[in-house]
């Protein structure tokens, strides 16, 4: 995946960081430009060496390392993208949301700014808009967020996690934000069909799978009737058929593009497999018996796929969430917590979760906490998703004691429930890493509500 690690080696040689100029740029990648002339049906046989919704970087740093070191004159790759650039360059225009910010996203903004300013494209329509979204994203410490906001993500998780104690008079309005933020036209970046949500309610959004399921949970909950649920079925349809075209051949569940298939965030990954199957489960029995039929086809599938995907000591690795501290950086105790959370429904512990369990429990930290793996610094986001998923579960008196000491470790961290530190949990391609405010709250919330009811649960 070049996505980013071409970008950055573009900024060093911006900067004067590789070495002399013609050295310094042969050491970027030429990424193919020219690729994106092609029809974007194309884009899953051509093998794209950047992510799906990552066209503005290929296109911009593409046409920079171009210019500032092309192929040589015999080489006929010179005159195809001197040919083409006139035909491909309005396109960063076209994909450029009205925000004016790619994705909404100050690092992929950034770079193709740089990458055209360097290339002698300083008048380029796109650059006036990139350079107002990246003054008016900058913070009042002088800092910039990777992501401008998350507000749809942050919403249905906190939909989630308040549940029932949300308030009646809250739910009507939220109920109508979250179908406004869903997409009713094809997608300019990923060719995405309507259907689908997005992390965030600007513009410059991507509809993906996480997100989808994520706003069709929180649709079920904001709900207080079956009346009521009926009235937005044509929503819910348009959002379970629109996973359902996007599960992948090996019943997994990408993240954005189904077909693209090379690189990681295009790939199945387990926990977005699981929020699928939750979102499928609760909306089973309102939607019609043929998109009814085709889910329950995509259920068992999804179900061999996270057979699979297990790792022998119980574990399924998270593709958008890590851990800095844990081997290789990976976070196996968050992605078999969220995979646990997703099969909502399977309330009796079946093989496949009950060896998912004894990772958890093993992986439980002396101090009642978790971190990202066995031995890793406990925090509040793996703790808080590890008490929600052991809780949720039938009762039994090891995860008892398991999810009782995390809940104590939790009310400990926080303060009593006043103070959320927030750790780097999130992850993007290359390394990027971020961590998100409403994370612990949400999560902790859930988790201390989850272990609540297993408490009224538990026999006396």
């Amino acid at each position: 995946d070049k996505t980013f690690s071409v970008p950055i080696l573009m900024t060093c040689a911006i900067g004067g960081k590789l070495g002399p100029h013609d050295e310094a740029w042969r050491r970027v990648l030429a990424l193919p430009f020219e690729l994106a002339a092609f029809p974007r049906s194309w884009f899953g046989a051509i093998g794209l060496p950047v992510v799906s919704y990552a066209l503005p970087a290929l296109i911009a740093i593409g046409h920079a390392r171009f210019f500032h070191s092309p192929p040589r004159l015999w080489n006929p790759l010179r005159w195809l993208r001197a040919f083409l650039w006139p035909r491909i360059s309005p396109m960063l225009k076209t994909l450029q949301p009205s925000t004016g910010g790619y994705l909404e996203a100050t690092p992929l903004t950034s770079f193709v700014t740089m990458a055209l300013a360097s290339a002698g494209e300083k008048n380029h329509p796109c650059v006036p808009d990139a350079v107002r979204f990246l003054i008016q994203s900058q913070r009042a410490d002088g800092s910039w967020a990777i992501d401008t906001n998350l507000a749809t993500w942050a919403t249905t998780l906190s939909v989630k996690a308040l549940g029932e104690n949300l308030p009646h008079e809250a739910r009507a309005p939220i109920k109508e934000w979250l179908l406004a933020q869903q997409y009713k036209t094809i997608h300019p970046f990923t060719n995405a069909a309507p259907g689908g949500w997005a992390w965030t309610d600007l513009p410059g959004g991507v509809p993906d799978a996480d997100d989808t399921s994520g706003a069709l949970i929180a649709l079920w909950k904001l709900c207080d009737s079956d009346d009521e649920r009926s009235e937005i079925i044509p929503a819910v349809e348009a959002g379970i058929a629109w996973l359902l075209d996007l599960q992948n051949r090996d019943g997994g569940m990408p993240t954005f593009c189904r077909g693209w298939g090379t690189l990681p965030f295009d790939r199945s990954t387990p926990e977005i497999t699981a929020h699928a199957l939750w979102a499928w489960s609760i909306w089973k029995m309102s939607i019609n018996k043929m998109l009814r039929a085709r889910m329950m086809m995509a259920e068992r599938r999804a179900f061999l796929y996270l057979r699979r995907t297990q790792r022998a000591d119980g574990a399924w690795l998270p593709l958008w969430f890590g851990n800095e501290h844990a081997p290789n950086e990976d976070n196996p105790v968050h992605g078999t917590a969220m995979v646990m959370l997703g099969r909502e429904g399977a309330k009796n512990c079946d093989e496949m979760l009950q060896r998912s369990v004894k990772f958890l429990l093993a992986a439980q930290n002396t101090d009642g906490g978790w971190g990202g793996a066995q031995n890793i610094l406990s925090t509040i986001e793996e703790t808080a998703n590890c008490v929600q998923a052991l809780a949720a579960l039938n009762h039994d008196t090891i995860r008892t004691q398991a999810h009782r000491r995390g809940v104590s470790w939790l009310i400990e961290k926080t303060q009593g429930g006043v103070a959320f530190p927030a750790a780097p949990i999130g992850l993007y391609f290359a390394r990027l890493w971020y961590h998100e405010k409403m994370y612990p709250v949400a999560w902790t919330l859930a988790a201390l509500e989850a272990a609540r009811q297993a408490e009224n649960r538990a026999p006396n």
